[in-house]
């Protein structure tokens, strides 16, 4: 079984190269971050004839999460339960679903912006309340896995200069704490290989020929459950998908269960 999670930074302007990644890389069931669009222009149709069912969170210009699954999907559940919300707004960065013999969550962390600033405290609360939305199946016999754009880097070596980052979010104690306390509730990261260079980093910046000179993050993570860490037999970064015009600023974390 082939799993995977991507960026997509629009699904509408990244809709041709998403549905010719999905017929060239045999992914059974993707996790989607950033669709901003509304639910009911999600591109349903398009993924069917495909062969993949979608449920979808989103409210239009801004965030937006998705699951696409051509094994089937059950129990969805849009939203995180204690969702903190920010500035009075509960935002679409969450959906859950079993997709056959795997649950997972599709997941958008919020940016954090600045250290201190309110989008930051609300960003380790919404931390905590995914730590205790996902517990119980962290700790669960089932194929169990948390997908997405993290926006943390779990350690220095996953950015391409540490001292480059400093006084900044996605690289500071709390956020990654926050992290530590996903793994102590039961889940692994499970870390892909690159396909170019030492490092997998699944994100470079527009700016500055980031792409081209390598200064990139590892922030799109897979958190898995035991069951989920023990069965994986592959994972990696298509960086492929970040080459040439068009594309997303991040690119696929591919993962294969033997499930």
């Amino acid at each position: 079984m082939r799993i995977a999670t991507w960026n997509v930074n629009s699904i509408t302007a990244r809709l041709p190269r998403l549905l010719a990644w999905l017929e060239s890389s045999g992914t059974d069931v993707l996790c989607l971050q950033e669709a901003k669009v509304a639910e009911d222009q999600f591109p349903i149709e398009p993924l069917r004839e495909l062969g993949y069912e979608a449920a979808v969170h989103a409210t239009g210009r801004w965030n937006g999460v998705a699951v696409l699954s051509r094994v089937g999907i059950e129990d969805v559940v849009k939203g995180l339960p204690g969702d903190p919300g920010y500035d009075g707004a509960v935002e679409p960065r969450a959906l859950s679903a079993t997709c056959g013999p795997v649950r997972v969550w599709s997941v958008y962390v919020p940016n954090g912006r600045e250290v201190g600033h309110p989008h930051y405290v609300y960003k380790l609360e919404w931390f905590e309340a995914l730590r205790a939305a996902v517990a119980g199946d962290a700790q669960g016999s089932r194929p169990f896995a948390v997908l997405g754009d993290y926006n943390v880097a779990p350690t220095d070596d996953d950015v391409f200069d540490a001292s480059a980052f400093e006084g900044s979010t996605h690289v500071t104690p709390a956020e990654r704490a926050a992290l530590t306390a996903l793994r102590e509730a039961g889940l692994a990261d499970v870390v892909p290989r690159p396909l170019k260079y030492d490092q997998p980093f699944t994100y470079w910046d527009y700016r500055q020929l980031a792409f081209p000179k390598n200064r990139g993050m590892r922030i799109d993570l897979v958190y898995g459950n035991a069951p989920f860490a023990q069965a994986v037999k592959d994972a990696y970064v298509d960086r492929e998908e970040r080459k040439g015009k068009g594309a997303s600023d991040h690119a696929p974390v591919v993962v294969d269960l033997d499930v």
